[in-house]
């Protein structure tokens, strides 16, 4: 299964994502900042980012990421507030593999991750 590196603050949230993703075999790490995250992305094949907090800039972060060349190899999945539509363009003008509310990643989220992970591998599910 996938090596995920997943930036989310929230605890709660961070606690069901974690939950989700490891029943379905996935390997997870959480980050609750940013701080880091660049070193530990190396070797993951997703990173999933919250872009719901204030805390983190997540778009701006994952933007940096790319430009150095940290996230090579590893596909971004962001999450955001249904209703935060601004948050969503930024997330895809900037590259993310894949934009998803909080919502789905909550009922999807294993099978989501699944699916970068396979499309990174060159593989079709």
């Amino acid at each position: 299964m996938a090596r995920v590196l997943a930036l989310v603050p929230d605890l709660l949230f961070a606690s069901n994502v974690q939950g989700a993703l490891a029943a379905a075999g996935h390997e997870v790490e959480l980050a609750s900042g940013a701080e880091g995250v660049g070193e530990r992305v190396a070797g993951r094949d997703v990173l999933v980012v919250d872009l719901t907090t204030d805390l983190v800039d997540g778009v701006a972060l994952v933007e940096g990421l790319r430009d150095d060349g940290s996230l090579a190899g590893a596909r971004t999945l962001g999450v955001y507030a249904h209703v935060d539509v601004d948050t969503k363009r930024r997330a895809d003008a900037a590259g993310f593999d894949l934009v998803v509310p909080r919502s789905r990643m909550a009922r999807e989220g294993a099978a989501l991750v699944t699916r970068l992970a396979a499309e990174d591998r060159g593989l079709s599910q």
